[in-house]
């Protein structure tokens, strides 16, 4: 299918009219856009001020901000990033002074303040005061409260509408990427109105959903509510004097007035709409945000579409304004009805002021939500409510009166589902990155105990062997440590602590330690990145001698700092008093030496994020050692011992036909080199000589015409994807996604991430629909997948995720490469399971004849040296077993409109068909390959001349006949011979140490055959 029309990623923030494609983030970041672009149409010019703090699952939103800086500057929108939520509210009560100052620049200005629900509880005093003051004149507040159901990022799980209606926010809760625009106008102008702050709830999938979206400057139309107060056209007052008798004052405006304001705009604006009115009902269902679109999805799954619940006496309520609950929506709702039942998750919030509304009504019906009215549990309060869990609670009230066949039949498999036996398999847990600097800077000195804390160094909860044990709110860590010293005979423990989190709050834990005068040792891991959100530079962050002389002058006893650069500081560098500086390769003297000093000591690591650190390289802002570690698996004893050194995920185990041995993942790699650590005599490095090789970009290309495929699913089809955090899923979704909208076609969909991004599982959804979206969940029920893309074996075989297949439904394809778990670095006897039971495992629940299985990561690195093609090339392969109802076309220029790697990935989107189409290629690939070096080692001279000259014979020789050919091949003679220079010298000094053998320079030539791909 040709694609005719123009599209730029940039339009999802630009276009006026039509569809575009965002995500929950991205829509937050043209929400303000979007309020612009009307205050001018209406003659204003306003600007607006964006500041909170980060966390997930808004972590992206100020990434998102900062990327797009000319866009924000265009539209008035100044970004400033809070060293704290509390701080950046502050600001944004500031913003709404701007008006009472002379000389505005503006007409009004809006504020936008964002923090995740933690946030939103540290900053109830600031909002408290904000609210009072009220808001600027044509200006207006949203607080953005991220909250996470199911704690996938967070300690504990959020639900913040309680904390904002204590502060008498009005609450809006937008349950999709549509409403974020369209509810987060009307809350805009619902501040603006009211002169109240707005409580914005996002929920985590919410944040995470991905959407086509209707964009108009008609979607959103104002009205004037005509709300009057002692006989005036109301008008709310701003007054920052927040001291009796003016707060007094402030208190009955704000109960008698803004609040009212705020009801009666809600009920002059969509905001809460009956969307069944079903005219004779007998049940009515409400919900609020994204649980409405979850109760959607349960009654379709139920066989329950409009005109089903018109039949069958069923009134539905969307509720988009959680407080303060207008009431003539909720009595036109009742009316009539003998029961209503509320789903909604955590407490009862919106079931609360439903039945506060009717309790007073003549004739009201039953109010049933968290208890039915025996008072057992009904809706549940812990967790988070899906379409599944909904179903359940619909068919117990529905089957008191209504019998059908589809709900019957949908309750038995959800029944069944939770019986079924689980596969056997491995747990795929979050781990730090290989490389990380939390890998070394976590561990302890033998008979030590460390605190945890919030960052990413966490995980060290999840390792037994780290001895870290409990965790503080943000900001808090050590606290813990204070009250519990005395009551207690451990003398000492040490107490993780972030860069991020020290200059965010933590910073008073310690002055708290020292006041008390605690024994403890601080670690602060100084990672120069936040890097758990995104990779953030840290708001108010110092240099490390600066923070070594704040904390000499709060009390620290002894400061050591070690770093795995010592060199990089100046001689003149100012520390704190006594500071000293260290190798990292000496922490565990530096620990005890700390561990025994009365007091409060503090010990910095200084080592950046690995991940920001192959980021950094990848741009050519940092420099890229050249030096490359091996191990000979000919010598290799598979002892762990690496593993164990470095806690790395690029120290791999695999599997020979000698036994267990270990190999370092080139691709992942990110050169800290802590392996080395073991002492081993199977380790290699490598140091190739002369300057940097440029690479190809594309090592491989599909050189024939592909057929195109059968569609073996439906058009409306529901693609479900699992693979590992860091490896592109959340990619392959948005590449899926926008090449949809190049197609004409619909679509939601949700990326669930949290933890997985370390190394963990990740799953992403995607609903594909011919025409406009339904109003349904953004997640894929159980047994609904229609294609089933496995990038990860281990995740795909995961019982929760299996669930969502069904045998004559869904197609699986799935990559078989066995990538270690965390457990299997550091744990010789964790086995990776028999890939047989695993293929069994997802024949069992999916279309077993229809399925493809490849080895993604192996053929990725075989055609283009690198893993990260691995997933494009599942999805190729989808594409064409007729699992993917879009266009090859527009996924190829969706790659291109992605921007990176785009000549690997679509190619490997390609290579991905063909081993579809061409079974046969698979088998032959590697043969092909070798058989063009050697085809091109007859036509050279040169390549035959310095093969010659090694003097290598046997398998040596063999090796080299394959990759010195390849080398001149690639124009690149001169490395050539870097290379044979390097095997001629390896081959000399083992003849000299060790008369007779060859098996060492035979492996030093096997890897080098590899490191082509990393020279640069």
């Amino acid at each position: 299918m040709a694609i005719t029309r123009d599209f730029s990623l940039d339009a999802k923030y630009r276009q006026d009219e039509g569809t575009v494609f965002l995500s929950g983030i991205q829509s937050l970041v043209r929400l303000p856009l979007d309020q612009h672009r009307a205050d001018r149409r209406r003659g204003l010019n306003t600007a607006t001020l964006i500041s909170g703090y980060r966390g997930s699952p808004l972590g992206g939103f100020d990434l998102t901000l900062e990327r797009n800086g000319g866009l924000l500057k265009d539209h008035n929108v100044v970004f400033i990033s809070g060293v704290n939520e509390d701080l950046g509210a502050t600001a944004i009560y500031g913003s709404q002074l701007a008006g009472l100052f002379p000389k505005p620049k503006y007409d009004g200005v809006l504020g936008m303040w964002y923090g995740k629900g933690p946030g939103v509880d540290r900053t109830g005093d600031v909002f408290k005061h904000a609210n009072y003051a009220g808001v600027g004149r044509n200006g207006g507040v949203l607080a953005l409260g991220g909250d996470d159901p199911v704690s996938k990022s967070s300690t504990l799980p959020t639900h913040s509408e309680v904390a904002f209606y204590d502060a008498l926010f009005p609450v809006v809760f937008p349950g999709n990427c549509q409403e974020i625009l369209d509810l987060g106008r009307y809350a805009f102008e619902l501040s603006r109105y009211s002169g109240l702050w707005v409580g914005f709830k996002i929920v985590t999938n919410v944040a995470d959903e991905v959407s086509t979206t209707e964009v108009s400057p008609d979607r959103v139309r104002i009205v004037d509510p005509g709300f009057t107060i002692d006989g005036k056209p109301w008008r709310h007052s701003q007054n920052p004097m927040l001291l009796p008798p003016f707060s007094l004052e402030l208190e009955r405006e704000v109960h008698y007035g803004r609040l009212e304001a705020a009801k009666i705009f809600g009920a002059a604006h969509p905001i809460n709409q009956i969307t069944v009115p079903t005219p004779n009902a007998w049940l009515g269902i409400a919900a609020a945000g994204k649980t409405y679109y979850d109760l959607r999805e349960a009654l379709l799954d139920l066989g329950l579409d409009d005109a089903a619940l018109r039949r069958y006496g069923v009134r539905l309520l969307r509720v988009g304004m959680l407080f303060p609950m207008e009431p003539g929506i909720v009595r036109e709702f009742a009316r009539g009805l003998e029961e209503i039942l509320v789903v909604e998750e955590k407490r009862a919030f919106v079931e609360m002021f439903l039945r506060d509304v009717l309790y007073n009504q003549a004739d009201r019906p039953l109010v049933v939500g968290k208890r039915d009215l025996e008072g057992r549990p009904l809706v549940p309060a812990n967790g988070e409510l899906d379409a599944d869990r909904i179903a359940q609670i619909v068919a117990s009230r529905l089957e008191r009166r209504v019998h059908l066949e589809s709900v019957t039949a949908r309750v038995a498999l959800l029944e069944a589902l939770r019986e079924r036996p689980a596969p056997v398999t491995l747990m795929r847990l979050p781990f730090f990155c290989s490389g990380c600097p939390h890998n070394r800077s976590t561990v302890v000195p033998e008979g030590s105990m460390a605190g945890g804390g919030i960052g990413c160094h966490g995980m060290a909860l999840l390792m037994p062997e780290r001895n870290t044990v409990g965790t503080t709110q943000m900001g808090g860590e050590g606290g813990q440590w204070v009250g519990m010293a005395p009551f207690t005979d451990t003398p000492h423990i040490f107490q993780n602590l972030g860069d991020g989190t020290f200059f965010h709050s933590g910073s008073l834990a310690i002055r708290q330690a020292v006041a008390a005068g605690t024994h403890m040792t601080y670690k602060i891991l100084y990672n120069s990145a936040v890097a758990m959100t995104g990779g953030q530079d840290a708001a108010g962050a110092m240099p490390v001698p600066e923070l070594t002389r704040l904390l000499d002058a709060e009390g620290a006893k002894r400061i050591i700092v070690t770093t795995d650069e010592p060199d990089k500081y100046p001689k003149d560098t100012r520390w704190g008093r006594g500071v000293e500086v260290w190798h990292r390769d000496r922490l565990d003297d530096a620990q005890r030496l700390l561990r025994d000093t009365p007091g409060v000591t503090v010990l910095i690591h200084d080592q950046r994020c690995a991940a920001e650190k192959r980021r950094l390289r990848k741009r050519g802002k940092l420099e890229d050692p050249a030096l490359r570690v091996f191990i000979n698996e000919a010598v290799c004893e598979g002892c762990g011992d690496c593993g164990v050194k470095s806690n790395c995920l690029s120290v791999q185990p695999v599997d020979t036909e000698f036994g267990r041995k270990t190999q370092i993942h080139q691709s992942s790699c990110n050169k800290d080199y802590s392996c080395l650590n073991g002492d081993c005599p199977s380790f290699l490095t490598v140091t190739p000589l002369g300057a940097p090789r440029k690479k190809e970009k594309t090592r491989f290309t599909v050189d024939r015409s592909l057929p195109e495929p059968v569609l073996n699913v439906p058009a409306e089809c529901n693609v479900f994807m699992l693979g590992i955090g860091g490896t592109g899923v959340v990619t392959v979704n948005q590449i899926l996604g926008t090449a949809a909208l190049l197609d004409g076609k619909s679509v939601r969909g949700l990326d669930q991430t949290g933890l997985s991004q370390k190394g963990g599982p990740v799953v992403s959804h995607l609903k594909i629909f011919p025409a406009t979206t339904a109003e349904v969940s953004n997640k894929i029920g159980a047994g609904r997948a229609d294609c089933y893309l496995g990038f990860d074996v281990l995740v795909a075989t995961s019982q929760v995720n299996l669930d969502h297949a069904s045998p004559d439904r869904t197609i699986a394809v799935v990559s078989t490469s066995q990538v270690p778990t965390g457990a299997m670095i550091t744990h010789t006897d964790v086995q990776f399971p028999e890939s047989s039971g695993l293929r069994l495992s997802i024949d069992r629940v999916t279309r077993k004849d229809d399925n493809v299985y490849l080895d993604a990561l192996g053929l990725a690195e075989t055609l283009f040296e690198d893993h990260m093609a691995s997933n494009m090339l599942v999805l190729g392969a989808a594409y064409q077993a007729g699992a993917i109802p879009v266009s090859a076309a527009a996924i190829e220029e969706a790659i291109t409109l992605n921007g990176v790697a785009v000549g690997m990935n679509t190619q490997a989107f390609r290579a991905g068909r063909l081993v579809v189409a061409d079974p046969a290629w698979v088998t032959t690939v590697r043969r092909e390959r070798v058989g063009a070096v050697e085809a091109v080692a007859q036509l050279t001279p040169e390549a035959r001349a310095l093969i010659d000259a090694t003097g290598a014979t046997g398998e040596l020789r063999r090796l080299l006949e394959i990759r010195v050919p390849e080398l001149v091949a690639y124009q690149d003679a001169a490395y050539a011979r870097e290379y044979v220079d390097v095997v001629k010298r390896v081959a000399a000094a083992e003849r000299t140490a060790m008369p007779g053998e060859t098996r060492l320079s035979e492996a030093v030539a096997r890897y080098l055959f590899k490191l082509m791909a990393y020279k640069d």
